[in-house]
């Protein structure tokens, strides 16, 4: 089974064992699992984490040929780099910049390619292109949608 994730990037430190324990719970039945992730900090990286904790195979989807140089953070580069090697397939989205345009069209990889999505989200449909925007867009596609937001979690 193939299952992408969206969620919010500025999840606490504390709320990462709360989220892993919930993915590794919610992913650890699965047959033949797939995880699509696009690798940003937080909700993306722990769903990634999990999917290979658990045996499965790891499909990255990059938004822009700067995604790494633009938008990972120095002091989360090692734990990118780490699962950006251990991935299955990479695919680079044909943009030169990180930006609004490149998640949007990465969002939409990420739902043309799954049979479920997990959303890391609080019920905040915030901003434009964030996790609500890609949660409501899964439902008109008729893509099963597990919200994933543990007691106690909390973003900063």
């Amino acid at each position: 089974m193939r299952i992408s994730v969206t969620g919010h990037m500025n999840i606490t430190a504390a709320t990462e064992p709360l989220v892993r324990d919930a993915l590794s719970s919610l992913l650890a039945d699965v047959p033949d699992l797939v995880g699509i992730s696009c690798l940003a900090r937080g909700a993306d990286t722990v769903f990634a984490e999990a999917v290979l904790n658990l045996g499965g195979r790891l499909e990255v989807v990059l938004p822009s040929r700067n995604y790494r140089a633009a938008q990972v953070k120095p002091a989360d580069l090692p734990r990118f780099d780490e699962l950006l090697a251990q991935a299955h397939t990479v695919r680079v989205m044909d943009f030169d910049d990180a930006g609004r345009v490149a998640y949007e069209a990465a969002n939409h990889v990420l739902l043309d390619h799954c049979d479920r999505l997990i959303a890391v989200w609080d019920g905040d449909h915030g901003a434009r292109g964030g996790t609500g925007t890609v949660v409501a867009l899964a439902r008109t596609l008729d893509i099963p949608v597990d919200i994933i937001w543990p007691p106690g979690a909390a973003r900063q």
